[in-house]
C-alpha cells in the first residue's frame, strides 16, 4: 500500500528551510513554481502513484546540509517514503537540535553512523552490525533496533558535518564494503565507490536484515531517476523502460497497483 498524503520528515523539514529563506529557492529543471508537493517533480512526471511503504525494524537519521532538503534530485527524501521510521534534522556547526540528541540517546534503537573506515579511528569501525546478547551464558538484552545516521551532503560537506559533530563521536562507525558500482545519474560524485543517499540506505537495510526494504529502494530509485531525467530533457515518462520493468517486478509494487 502507499503512505497517506502526510508530510514525512524529510518534507517537513524542507517546509521549516523554505521559511527560513530570505530569497526563493529556484530549483533548476522544469517551469517554475509547477513541481509537486508530494515527490517534488514536474505535474506531468508526478510519482506519488508509485509511492511505496515497507514496514522494517531499522530506521534512518538524515542529518542534512543546509539546502539538501530544498535539492529537487535528493534522495533523502525516497528514503522517507519507503521507510516509515526515518527521521531528518538540518545540520548545523554551531547548534544541534535537541530532538536529535534525543533520538540517539533513546534506548530502543542502536544508533550507527555509516561513514567510510578510512577516515575513522579502526576501534570505532564496524562492518557489521552489533551482537544483541552481552557474553556468553549471559542472557540476551530486548534487541535494539538499527538506527543508520547518514550524512546528507555532498563529499566534502559530509566529511565537514562528521569532523565537526562531537555528538556522534561516541557511536560506532558502519563501514560498507559495496560491491556494486554507484548507478546514480543525478549528481555525480567524481568516485564510482561515492553512493548517493538512498543507494546507502539500501546497503544498510540489507546489511539489517531488511531485503524487502532494501530491494524497494532500489527499484524506487530508479524509477524516481527515470522520472526526474525524463522531465529535465522534457521528454515523456517510459512505463515500458526498464525502470518501470524493474518496479513491476516487486511483489511490493504489485499491491500498490492493485490497491
Amino acid at each position: 500500500m502507499s503512505h497517506a498524503a502526510e508530510p514525512h520528515a524529510v518534507s517537513r523539514l524542507r517546509t521549516a528551510r523554505l521559511a527560513r529563506s530570505v530569497k526563493p529557492f529556484l530549483a533548476r529543471g522544469g517551469p517554475r513554481g509547477e513541481r509537486c508537493a508530494g515527490c517534488r517533480l514536474v505535474p506531468s512526471h508526478c510519482l506519488c502513484a508509485l509511492r511505496p511503504s515497507v514496514p522494517t525494524r531499522a530506521g534512518v537519521c538524515l542529518l542534512m546540509a543546509d539546502t539538501e532538503p530544498l535539492k529537487p534530485s535528493n534522495t533523502g527524501w525516497l528514503i522517507a517514503d519507503v521507510v516509515a521510521d526515518t527521521f531528518a534534522f538540518g545540520w548545523a556547526r554551531t547548534e544541534v537540535d535537541p530532538a536529535l540528541l534525543a533520538l540517539l540517546a533513546d534506548p530502543q534503537w542502536q544508533p550507527y553512523v555509516v561513514f567510510p573506515g578510512e577516515f575513522v579511528a579502526p576501534e570505532r569501525v564496524r562492518t557489521a552490525l552489533l551482537p544483541t546478547d552481552t557474553t556468553a551464558g549471559a542472557p540476551a538484552p530486548a534487541a535494539k533496533r538499527p538506527l543508520f545516521v547518514l550524512l546528507d551532503a555532498t563529499w566534502p560537506e559530509a566529511r565537514k558535518m562528521f569532523r565537526k559533530s562531537p555528538y556522534l563521536n561516541a557511536l560506532p562507525v558502519l563501514s560498507l564494503q559495496p560491491e556494486q558500482i554507484s548507478r546514480y545519474k543525478l549528481r555525480r560524485s567524481r568516485r564510482d565507490d561515492h553512493f548517493c543517499t538512498s543507494e546507502v540506505a539500501a546497503l544498510c537495510m540489507d546489511l539489517a536484515g531488511e531485503p524487502r526494504a532494501a530491494q524497494t529502494l532500489e527499484a524506487y530509485l530508479e524509477v524516481f531517476t527515470h522520472h526526474y531525467l525524463q522531465a529535465k530533457h522534457q521528454l515523456p515518462v517510459d512505463p515500458q523502460g526498464e525502470a518501470h520493468r524493474l518496479w513491476r517486478a516487486l511483489p511490493l509494487a504489485q499491491a500498490v497497483a492493485s490497491a
